[in-house]
């Protein structure tokens, strides 16, 4: 009897070894990345996080929520003792902290700070308030709960209402590494593009023949035309990707993405055509101040701005927005025309000019969330993109 039974453990033992409900799961590619673990059961003092599916979308200067709600077992737990952190993922393993709250306790950090609170909807809410959305808020967060030894984690990304173009400076094409694309981009008030803000552009119609940096390091650019000096006329068309470059050693132009502006780019009407330094001078006895490029795409696509007629912009190239196309403002497609950048001395053109928004009288002394520029719907958009080619308009 002793031999059987010890032949029937040995038996079990081989069953549950075999069974395919215990076989052990394949190596994992994103070993050493952090992880979002749900618990479903037991009552063992677990928290669950969920979050919103998807991205959630606003523009600069906008109010958003990243949702996060919690509920944890047994739910007789002391509040003071939950800890809710948000973080930015910044890349595979990098995070920037952005708030942090523990009972009455909260703290945001860095550019967070003053922007970020609590929406504090109810028992098990995580969520955060941004206010006054940035272009270096575009990305993933991560909203963590822990209840003394257990917690869990949920994803939330923020994605902005804009627009992606092509940047080169004065110099020529093909002149930036990745750190002078990056501080070209945020000189013309946008950030380098994402591969996902390239690939909607490149839906919308974006065709450009030079590869550009990205902000993830990868090289990249749209075609939406195939031919044959762009990569062959017989290749599909699509995104062209070179991946990850030589940030110090290799150059190449940028794509940078700007959003929605905090003020309005307008032609300033004068009687006669200007030089860059005079076009400076007219734009500062305006009260405004000379737009920059990726100002003057942000109104093209979000104020709908129509002008036929070239001006100077402020890294010193001549530009002009078209929304509807017609035959003698260069071209058939909507877009911002590039004159290139020509002699600043030059007296052929005139000019685009920046002001900005003025701030509301009464949160002079308020620092309200109705007064971090979070009111209004969304501007106009151009359904369509524009066509732009190697050799420029």
């Amino acid at each position: 009897l002793q031999g059987r039974l010890w032949w029937l453990a040995s038996l079990s033992c081989t069953v549950l070894l075999f069974s395919p409900f215990v076989t052990p799961h394949p190596a994992d590619p994103d070993k050493g990345r952090r992880k979002v673990v749900h618990v479903l059961e037991d009552d063992s003092g677990a928290v669950i996080v969920q979050t919103a599916p998807g991205k959630v979308v606003t523009h600069r200067g906008g109010t958003i929520t990243l949702p996060c709600r919690f509920h944890h077992e047994p739910e007789n737990v002391d509040p003071a003792r939950i800890r809710i952190k948000w973080t930015k993922v910044t890349d595979a393993f990098q995070f920037e902290d952005v708030f942090v709250a523990l009972g009455r306790q909260q703290r945001a950090f860095g550019p967070y700070r003053g922007r970020v609170d609590l929406e504090q909807a109810g028992v098990g809410d995580a969520s955060v308030i941004i206010h006054n959305v940035t272009l270096q808020d575009y990305g993933r967060y991560e909203c963590e709960v822990t209840n003394d030894m257990e917690d869990d984690t949920g994803f939330v990304s923020l994605d902005l209402e804009g627009v992606v173009f092509p940047y080169y400076p004065r110099l020529g094409r093909y002149k930036l590494n990745y750190h002078d694309a990056e501080e070209s981009c945020k000189q013309q008030d946008a950030i380098l593009a994402s591969h996902a803000q390239l690939h909607k552009a490149w839906l919308e119609g974006l065709d450009w023949c030079n590869a550009g940096w990205l902000e993830d390091g990868s090289v990249q650019y749209p075609i939406s035309h195939p031919r044959d000096q762009c990569g062959r006329k017989d290749t599909p068309a699509g995104v062209r990707n070179y991946g990850y470059r030589h940030k110090e050693d290799e150059r190449y132009d940028a794509f940078c993405f700007t959003s929605k502006l905090n003020g309005q780019v307008y032609f300033l009407k004068r009687f006669k055509k200007v030089s860059y330094p005079e076009a400076l001078k007219a734009c500062q006895r305006d009260g405004s101040a000379m737009a920059k490029v990726g100002q003057l795409y942000a109104a093209w696509k979000f104020q709908l701005l129509d002008r036929c007629e070239a001006g100077w912009v402020e890294d010193g190239s001549v530009r002009y927005p078209i929304v509807n196309p017609r035959a003698r403002c260069g071209g058939s497609e909507p877009g911002v025309r590039n004159l290139g950048f020509p002699d600043k001395k030059f007296r052929l053109y005139g000019v685009y000019c920046f002001r900005k928004d003025s701030p509301d009288p009464e949160c002079v002394s308020t620092t309200g969330p109705e007064c971090f520029g979070g009111g209004g719907g969304r501007g106009g958009a151009i359904s369509s993109f524009m066509t732009q080619h190697r050799d420029g308009w």
